[in-house]
């Protein structure tokens, strides 16, 4: 059984969402790497956002791990390489 749990918003397409935290350093060089390939994303801090904090602990097995990168299909990925986000972007845009 596969279960899928809903973002509190998602992505256009194109782009990705960033769950973060302004501390946080794996966020930090994910972000300046994303900037750089010119990936659209925007940052949700998981701090300042109680809905995206329950959702980033959904999907990380009750753990708020950062970053957690919500694709524009809805699949997520923790602390992910920039390459890789950009190889989904890209295959989502084909």
């Amino acid at each position: 059984m596969v279960l899928v749990i809903s973002p509190p918003q998602r992505p256009s397409q194109g782009g990705v969402d960033v769950y973060a935290t302004s501390w946080c350093p794996f966020c930090h060089r994910l972000i300046a790497s994303l900037t750089s390939m010119g990936i659209p994303f925007t940052v949700i801090d998981v701090e300042a956002d109680q809905g995206a904090a329950r959702f980033v602990e959904q999907v990380n097995g009750g753990n708020r791990v950062v970053p957690t990168v919500v694709f524009a299909d809805g699949s997520t990925a923790t602390n992910p390489d920039a390459r890789l986000v950009a190889d989904r972007v890209a295959t989502a845009a084909s």
